[in-house]
């Protein structure tokens, strides 16, 4: 932990409980699964960690329903037919939607702009590296690290053929559920990370790199991106998928 503390350039906390730390919102330490983050206070919630071996990642990979998910026919599987899929996931947070399209085939790129979250994730990876269960899932999966859109306007002078299939955003949108893991969860990037200031750019760079779509995750009420229409959408009970198509992945794949 103190490499990581040097490497974070974050102070180091000893001799306290995490209910008694009241200098910092949140603390990084090594729990029982892993690297975790957590708020402190009387009132901390529990603590947040990249877990893709076990717990909800495990049952949705075996009960997820595959390729018939919202998130897979939202990011194009269902026209890709042999063509391995590689999707850019700008805003990876936690890595689970990622984790879920590779373990559907696809190929994924990671950008994540917090150090903090970036440390869990790379955890995360390590810890699932070392499983037999998900290991060659993970090795589709590749964390990049920086700022999304320095990264995006980076790659819009690529050649197409260098360029990822589809780019996945999700934006942070004020959340108004209830549910307790989510509130952890968003309690915490809201203090470490912030609301995504940039997403309306983001859409713009992610609109001129995708080679075939751009998807938009998005609360189901939520108001367009960048006030800007999607061409069809993949609404579930709480949220949906907006989708920008700009070319079709089945004639590529026919051709």
């Amino acid at each position: 932990m103190m490499a990581l503390a040097r490497q974070l350039a974050l102070p180091v906390v000893t001799g306290l409980s995490i209910k008694r730390i009241k200098n910092f919102d949140a603390v990084l330490h090594e729990s029982s699964v892993g690297l975790a983050l957590q708020l402190t206070g009387r009132r901390a919630s529990g603590p947040v960690t990249v877990d893709f071996v076990g717990g909800a990642a495990a049952h949705r990979r075996r009960f997820g329903g595959g390729k018939g998910q919202r998130i897979a026919k939202a990011v194009g599987l269902a026209d890709a037919g042999r063509r391995q899929l590689h999707v850019l996931d700008a805003t990876a947070g936690l890595g689970r939607d990622s984790f879920v399209l590779a373990s559907l085939g696809c190929k994924v790129t990671m950008i994540e702009r917090s150090t903090v979250v970036q440390a869990l994730l790379v955890d995360g990876l390590r810890r699932a590296t070392a499983s037999a269960d998900v290991s060659a899932i993970v090795q589709q999966m590749r964390l990049v690290s920086g700022d999304a859109l320095r990264l995006l306007t980076e790659m819009a002078h690529r050649v197409v053929e260098e360029r990822p299939d589809t780019v996945y955003l999700d934006p942070m949108f004020p959340h108004r559920r209830k549910m307790a893991a989510v509130k952890k969860e968003m309690q915490l990037f809201q203090a470490l990370v912030g609301e995504d200031a940039d997403a309306e750019g983001l859409l713009e760079y992610a609109l001129s790199i995708a080679r075939f779509r751009v998807v938009v995750k998005r609360p189901r009420l939520a108001p367009d991106l960048a006030g800007r229409a999607p061409n069809f959408r993949m609404e579930g009970k709480s949220g949906r998928f907006d989708v920008y198509t700009l070319a079709s992945i089945r004639q590529a794949e026919d051709d």
